[in-house]
């Protein structure tokens, strides 16, 4: 099966589609042949979609994913370089949240662009589970505290390191440092054997974060339990994740109590230009 068709009335030769294959899988054309893809080319296909959304004239329609299918950019819901500059530093960590869930069609909605994050080879390795409820989520705080509990027996530097005496003195005194009385957790996790599972869940919990803020949520990385939950056996067995899958990180998500006014600055950026 091909991997693509050309409508040859659209098709102007430009050879566009060749130029931007990642993986040179596509002929370039010539005055006698429209666009052909390589022999090969359907074991090799990421299945990225580039050669489809670069064409200026949608003259290439992939097999896989038809034109149909991939919606065309709208250059009016284009944002500017100062627009671009104040949403992603206005975009802060949210700890404190409304008493109140997150309707299910706007965490599916945050779901569907956390998948477009980008992945080695495309592989898209990431999967989800999504924790919801004061119950379930005091059981997760609750077993992060035996995690920290057992770090400060085991492992005290790094345990002093990361304060977890005080995180544990105040969940004793009643007041949730982990999960911040979040009404929802997103956890990220894949195969383990998966070289490039990391980097995706780690590009894809960022892309939750930031849309999060587009939609009006509020998030934060829920780095204590992701720690336990990617480390500690007794929470590893409670999340009962797909066997083989190892947890890559975690975000906490829900409607923020309150808003914020300023752009707090940052430490300069380090580089060295060679």
């Amino acid at each position: 099966m091909s991997l693509f068709t050309i409508d040859e009335k659209k098709c102007h030769r430009d050879g566009i589609c060749a130029a931007e294959c990642p993986l040179s899988l596509i002929v370039p054309p010539d005055k006698d042949c429209l666009p052909r893809q390589i022999p090969g080319a359907n074991e090799l296909c990421i299945n990225c979609g580039h050669c489809a959304a670069v064409c200026p004239r949608g003259a290439l329609s992939l097999t896989a994913m038809p034109l149909e299918t991939m919606p065309p950019i709208q250059a009016e819901l284009g944002i500017s370089a100062s627009q671009a500059e104040q949403f992603l530093r206005s975009r802060r960590s949210i700890r404190v949240y409304k008493d109140q869930p997150v309707e299910r069609e706007v965490l599916e909605r945050l779901l569907r662009l956390a998948r477009f994050a980008p992945s080695g080879h495309n592989i898209q390795p990431v999967h989800w589970t999504v924790f919801s409820g004061k119950e379930q989520l005091q059981a997760l705080a609750a077993g992060t505290v035996e995690w920290m509990r057992w770090m400060m027996k085991e492992q005290t530097a790094m345990a002093s390191l990361m304060h977890m005496d005080l995180v544990v003195a105040q969940w004793e005194a009643g007041k949730d440092r982990i999960l911040r009385g979040a009404p929802h957790v997103f956890l990220a996790h894949a195969p383990k054997a998966e070289r490039t599972a990391p980097a995706a869940c780690a590009i894809a919990l960022t892309y939750l974060d930031l849309a999060a803020k587009a939609l009006g949520l509020g998030a934060c990385w829920a780095g204590y339990f992701g720690a336990a939950a990617a480390t500690f056996p007794p929470l590893q067995k409670a999340l009962a994740l797909p066997e083989g899958h190892l947890a890559m990180g975690a975000m906490m998500v829900g409607w923020p109590k309150f808003t914020y006014h300023r752009l707090p600055e940052r430490n300069p950026a380090r580089v060295t230009w060679r």
